[in-house]
């Protein structure tokens, strides 16, 4: 019984906190840019790369994720982009 506990919990924590899942992969700017424009301009205008540093992507970008629907691979791609930009 623990054993399931557990391993329901992990499979929880994953879907629950999206950052867990883009860790450690990497991103490909390419697709990330085209990424950023296909998806962050459809709900409001998109940010200049710029305006924030690498470390204050991170979380915007995460958070973007639940908002937006991205998938893990999008979101690497889409930070790789944003923060090799700025």
């Amino acid at each position: 019984m623990k054993k399931s506990t557990a391993s329901t919990f992990i499979v929880l924590a994953f879907g629950l906190f999206p950052w867990f899942s883009v860790q450690g992969a990497e991103g490909d700017f390419s697709r990330g840019a085209q990424a950023w424009v296909e998806n962050c301009g459809r709900c409001h205008n998109v940010r200049d790369p710029r305006e924030f540093r690498d470390d204050l992507w991170r979380p915007i970008v995460y958070h973007m994720r639940i908002r937006g629907g991205l998938t893990g691979q999008e979101t690497r791609d889409i930070l790789k982009f944003l923060q090799e930009s700025n």
